[in-house]
């Protein structure tokens, strides 16, 4: 009995770390999330400060040099 108890383990926990380690190194995809989640930051950071300074020259300077740097990484200029 003990043979057959140790057989059985063995057998599930290969199987167990076999399934484990394809969802482990299946990382494809993560540095797309990575540059989005950035992208999403510098996006609602731009809002908020161009929403606080809204009626100043310097608002204005900062918003249009952060848009024209942005444009140049993405491609749109």
């Amino acid at each position: 009995m003990n043979k057959l108890t140790t057989k059985a383990f063995v057998k599930v926990n290969n199987f167990l770390e076999n399934m484990v380690k394809g969802y482990v190194k299946n990382e494809r995809g993560s540095q797309s999330l990575e540059w989005i989640g950035i992208a999403a930051i510098i996006v609602i950071l731009t809002g908020v400060i161009s929403t606080a300074m809204k009626d100043t020259s310097f608002g204005d300077t900062f918003v249009g040099k952060l848009e024209g740097f942005l444009g140049k990484i993405g491609g749109g200029e």
